[in-house]
């Protein structure tokens, strides 16, 4: 699987990550599901052509997903190429038209200008923005003869700010006493390129702890420690080193140890139902258009068997297209995504947690109005 690092206006002629795959007769299920959602309709097959996207690293196993379900409902007929170049970029590509629809791990942000931008980009309408991926980022580690620590948010922040740089300091020791840590140093690991990831790690450390003083962003704040490029970039520096840790969509960390967070008097590992425990509790953003269903998670939560370091992954896209071969895949391909089908494909496959049937229904019934006009 090809991927490009570029982080400039991807034209649809660039060669994007193709999540292609040859198909012969793997045609998907018709079956409507509890969301009454039916990923074999006529608005998701019988369709051809190519439809482009880029965006958020933690979608990537999922866009594969679901590129093959909808390529294959559509007899091979549809190329879908998705770009993980992270969340950052993948909005100022959609923003700036290389792409048709864009991943990312934040919603628009209008303090930058972007919702303003958006819409400018879909001729004046608000940009579409549903919900698409729930899963937990693990705070993912590797240190020898350690398999498991618990912390509390106060600690992963000191962690990553720098201000604890032994693995056998008090503040972890305490809460691991029954651990044996060595005096090994602390390597925290970070994103080097713009991420929803990011933002939502420094959304919970700023929101559950004393001890960090920066602003949520899509840039990790803090000098020092080794930056690496996407997911893979991290879990590619975590796994090559001895006492390092960093931050990653769970479904990407695999045999790397993970930091089970204090939620309440209890510490949670990271799983996808405890992420979607937090989503299903926390309130919609303020202010947002009928067609945009941003969230702002609780980070605080102490609700038995949440976790709250979690991101809620968008897909961002126009209402209307000029063209009307690009509004019916956008459609058919977004469609299919909310669906249950789709939903199911990327459970299994990158292991996220299912929309509910109530998210799932609103945002179906926003992606069922895409039109070409």
């Amino acid at each position: 699987m090809n991927r490009t690092s570029s982080r400039t206006l991807l034209a649809p002629s660039v060669a994007l990550l193709a999540l292609t795959i040859s198909l012969s007769a793997c045609g998907a299920s018709n079956e409507t599901g509890d969301t009454g959602t039916d990923s074999g309709s006529s608005e998701t097959s019988g369709l051809s052509g190519d439809l482009n996207g880029a965006g958020a690293s933690s979608q990537e196993k999922a866009q594969g997903a679901w590129a093959t379900g909808f390529q294959g409902m559509n007899d091979g007929n549809v190329t879908v190429n998705y770009d993980p170049v992270g969340s950052g970029d993948g909005r100022t590509n959609f923003i700036e038209g290389g792409v048709s629809f864009a991943g990312s791990d934040s919603y628009l942000n209008d303090d930058e200008g972007e919702l303003t931008a958006a819409k400018e980009r879909c001729n004046g309408e608000d940009p579409i923005e549903v919900p698409a991926y729930v899963s937990p980022i693990a705070v993912t580690f590797n240190l020898e003869g350690v398999d498991s620590l618990n912390m509390d948010a106060d600690t992963i922040a000191q962690i990553f700010d720098g201000k604890i740089t032994k693995w056998n300091d008090p503040a972890i020791a305490e809460i691991n006493a029954d651990v044996d840590l060595p005096d090994t140093a602390i390597t925290p690991v970070h994103r080097s390129d713009d991420s929803g990831t990011t933002k939502n790690f420094t959304d919970y450390l700023g929101k559950a702890s004393s001890s960090w003083s920066y602003e949520a962003e899509d840039a990790f704040p803090v000098k020092g420690g080794e930056a690496a490029e996407g997911t893979s970039g991290v879990i590619s520096a975590v796994s090559g080193g001895d006492g390092t840790i960093g931050y990653a969509d769970e479904s990407q960390v695999g045999d790397l140890s993970v930091v089970s967070v204090k939620v309440g008097e209890e510490y949670v590992a990271p799983s996808a139902e405890g992420a979607a425990l937090v989503v299903e509790a926390s309130p919609a953003a303020e202010g947002r258009a009928d067609v945009d269903m941003a969230v702002d998670i609780d980070r605080t939560t102490t609700e038995a068997g949440a976790y709250p370091v979690v991101l809620l992954s968008y897909l961002i896209a126009c209402q209307t297209y000029e063209d009307q071969a690009e509004a019916d895949l956008v459609k058919g391909y977004l469609s299919y995504i909310v669906s249950d089908e789709g939903q199911q494909a990327a459970s299994e496959e990158a292991g996220s947690a299912p929309l509910s049937a109530t998210v799932a229904e609103k945002a179906q019934s926003i992606v069922d109005a895409i039109s070409a006009g």
